[in-house]
């Protein structure tokens, strides 16, 4: 049996309100009525002869079959859009809404100022931005783009480099002078270390010595999936902690924390733009990502804060140039 084409317009309203949660915010963001779009997404239900969302007092949410749905549709119309830019000549127009997602600390302690300066630039930009260290499914949750720190897994998902994150072994003066300085990987052993629970322990405190790679694993002291109670511990003097020179440069800079094992360096990693395909393409991403990274590349301006205090940097010849 042939079935009856559906309404794009149909098919965007569900889409807005999937992604808004209720039926005025989506109403709003299309420029329409609240009944209009009631009617709408009625109206794809019935043609599709199944229940796409579950209506409530507090909003509306997707049933089971209509997150499936709307994980395609939501990708399908970020392809036309793109497709009508190129044909529209609209690529030079920055304009429309940006749906993002960043970890926690990167978001508010570089994020947010970067953002801030790329919408005066772009007044036309409606950025709504989450910050999560937990990695969202980007499609299925409505989000144009990602800004992730790490190795990415394969997927069908668009990535792009915007700079390398350097991390640094570090404790406390306090710390050091009651427990003593570790001078080798494995000297870290006998001290009490601080884990990030977001990352796996097998991924943490890896070091570099000559062709092979260390690990230690030490004593547990605390886990927490918080880089900045991470740091807030180790300057108390709770132990050992790894992390990012993004959180911890202004703790090093200030004297609160001291960069150990300085010759043996860390494995680097990449921070990275990833968007589904079909919101690469389009005009706003491009100019988005382009600004971060030019903001944040190639060398971000949180490692070379430092160039003055070259003692506690690894050698040339490390992995870290």
């Amino acid at each position: 049996m042939e079935r009856s084409a559906v309404d794009i317009m149909d098919v965007l309203a569900f889409v807005r309100v999937a992604e808004t949660g209720a039926f005025a915010r989506a109403a709003e963001r299309m420029g329409i009525s609240k009944s209009i779009v009631s009617r709408r997404v009625a109206r794809l239900e019935e043609q599709l002869g199944a229940r796409l969302l579950t209506r409530t007092a507090q909003g509306a949410s997707p049933t089971d079959i209509g997150q499936t749905y709307f994980a395609r549709a939501a990708n399908i119309l970020a392809e036309l859009e793109a497709a009508q830019e190129v044909v529209a000549d609209a690529v030079t127009q920055v304009a429309g809404p940006i749906r993002m997602t960043a970890p926690i600390s990167f978001g508010t302690r570089h994020l947010a100022p970067a953002l801030v300066d790329f919408a005066k630039r772009h007044p036309k930009i409606e950025l709504d931005v989450s910050l999560d260290d937990k990695r969202v499914d980007l499609i299925a949750g409505g989000f144009d783009l990602a800004i992730r720190i790490g190795k990415l897994p394969d997927s069908n998902l668009r990535a792009r480099k915007l700079t390398s994150v350097r991390a640094s072994v570090l404790a406390s003066p306090a710390y050091l002078e009651r427990q003593g300085r570790p001078e080798q990987p494995q000297d870290l052993n006998g001290h009490d270390l601080l884990y990030y629970a977001n990352l796996a322990m097998s991924e943490q405190f890896r070091f570099k010595v000559g062709d092979r790679t260390e690990q230690v694993t030490g004593t547990v002291r605390m886990r927490a999936d918080s880089g900045d109670l991470l740091k807030e511990a180790a300057i108390a003097g709770l132990g050992v902690v790894q992390l990012p020179n993004f959180i911890a440069s202004a703790a090093i800079r200030s004297g609160e924390l001291e960069v150990l094992l300085r010759g043996y360096p860390l494995p680097e990693v990449g921070l990275h733009a990833v968007m589904p395909p079909g919101r690469a393409g389009t005009a706003r991403i491009r100019a988005i990502v382009d600004f971060l990274a030019e903001r944040f590349g190639p060398e971000p301006g949180w490692d070379p804060c430092w160039e003055a205090e070259k003692a506690w940097m690894p050698d040339e010849d490390s992995n870290l140039d």
